[in-house]
């Protein structure tokens, strides 16, 4: 049981505070100012891309602190989940933070999956040049009548000789225009008993005859309408393409969810971090009515309610990701993820939307980023899969080992327990 482990005790080791300092620094000074010159961070051949963000990369190369969640092996640091997200808690402080220190999703969770089933060729060809930043991935697994229900998808691949051949559609596959390759998620054992075991992994590279674009979508604040409808039509994969095992595409997959929520959640704390400090600077900044904003008590009420959720958010993020440097898997520890993953939405969305209302008119403006920050919460409530459904896993582990009362009254019932501390003390000497 993880509340029977040792807490820990809220203290960075003294040779990692000075990177997170300096991370943080770097972050503010030389990276959030891209936010406002660059369009897509994924658009890695865009000049002013190499203008701007290959410097700053190597700056970080030099420091030491390119790509850390991969192992030394792989050119990282392979540092713990705990790390790892305090690191990304500055990362997230920019939209070009991920991609600057070489950890940008999906291309992350990608590197993960290739460099735990991946050929040695397949490495070269696809993880060494995506951990470089030379290319970018698409992990492309929802589809347009089933969206995140993997139950319900029907792109499909048949074998033929040696190779696999795909055909169906997929939906919001997030950079497909800037990706060297997909990570794709396919039907392959449709009759499977256990549903869970019907679908297999392919890198599928993106110049492959038989792959259409339908057409990019994308929502407010994004520069570029970058999610993609695609079809595939008798696109042909050799047989060693399939990552993993045929029918284990889950398995797969949890190679890089786990680690992955627990970054998106702490970019996402990130970004309402910005919204709080905003906030605060606006209402010492304003008068109204004979006194500044700070001084009403309605809006005190805000500031005091939206720091105490900072607090507790980060709590949640940081005892999961201890939890799992403690050797525990991620479905040991599935109930604290999920509830990282549903409580995300939530601090977005109301400390964002707490700071345009602050702002005013001028919250509502393209000069400001609220509005961008608030629809920005719908996104993450739906990516990696909807709020609901990691309710419902937090909910069953919950509920898994409690043992229902065999009575007709509760076990905590007043007379049941008073009969039971008698049976243990006897009655109490009248007084």
């Amino acid at each position: 049981m993880e509340g029977r482990r040792p807490l820990w005790s809220f203290e960075n080791d003294p040779d990692f505070q000075p990177e997170l300092d300096w991370i943080d620094a770097f972050v503010r000074e030389k990276v959030q100012p891209l936010d406002y010159l660059l369009g897509s961070q994924w658009n890695i051949h865009d000049p002013e891309f190499v203008r701007l963000v290959r410097p700053l990369q190597e700056e970080v190369k030099e420091r030491g602190l390119w790509a850390c969640h991969l192992g030394p092996e792989l050119g990282g640091k392979g540092y713990g989940q705990l790390k790892l997200a305090l690191m990304n808690e500055k990362f997230g402080m920019s939209r070009f933070g991920p991609i600057v220190f070489g950890c940008q999703a999906p291309d992350s969770g990608n590197a993960e999956i290739l460099a735990h089933y991946g050929t040695e060729e397949q490495k070269r060809t696809y993880l060494y040049p995506l951990l470089d930043n030379q290319i970018v991935s698409c992990f492309s697994m929802t589809e347009p009548q089933g969206g995140a229900d993997p139950l319900l998808f029907t792109a499909h691949a048949e074998p033929d000789g040696e190779e696999w051949v795909i055909n169906g559609e997929k939906w919001f596959a997030s950079e497909a225009d800037h990706a060297a390759f997909f990570i794709l998620m396919v039907v392959t054992d449709p009759e499977a008993e256990n549903p869970h075991r019907r679908m297999s992994m392919f890198i599928v590279p993106r110049n492959l005859p038989g792959i259409e674009n339908i057409r990019n979508y994308g929502f407010y604040g994004e520069r570029d309408d970058s999610h993609a409808h695609l079809r595939f039509t008798d696109v042909r994969v050799p047989g060693e393409n399939m990552l993993g095992g045929r029918g284990e595409a889950f398995v797969v997959a949890q190679v890089r969810l786990g680690g992955g929520r627990m970054h998106h959640a702490m970019r996402t704390l990130a970004q309402a971090t910005r919204a709080f400090e905003m906030m605060c600077e606006r209402v010492v900044s304003r008068e109204t009515k004979g006194e500044r904003l700070a001084e009403k008590q309605l809006v005190q009420d805000k500031i005091a309610e939206s720091w105490v959720e900072l607090r507790q958010f980060r709590l949640l993020i940081l005892e999961t990701a201890w939890l799992a440097d403690q050797g525990l898997d991620w479905k040991a520890i599935r109930k604290n993820v999920s509830a990282v993953k549903f409580a995300m939405p939530k601090l977005l969305h109301d400390i964002s939307a707490r700071a345009l209302h602050l702002h005013g008119s001028l919250g509502l403006t393209h000069d400001m980023p609220f509005a961008e920050w608030v629809i920005n919460s719908f996104h993450v409530g739906l990516a990696d899969g909807p709020s609901e459904v990691h309710k419902v896993v937090v909910a069953r582990e919950v509920l898994r080992d409690v043992e229902p009362a065999d009575a007709m009254f509760p076990s905590y019932h007043r007379d049941i327990q008073v009969s039971r501390a008698r049976a243990l003390y006897g009655n109490p000497e009248a007084r």
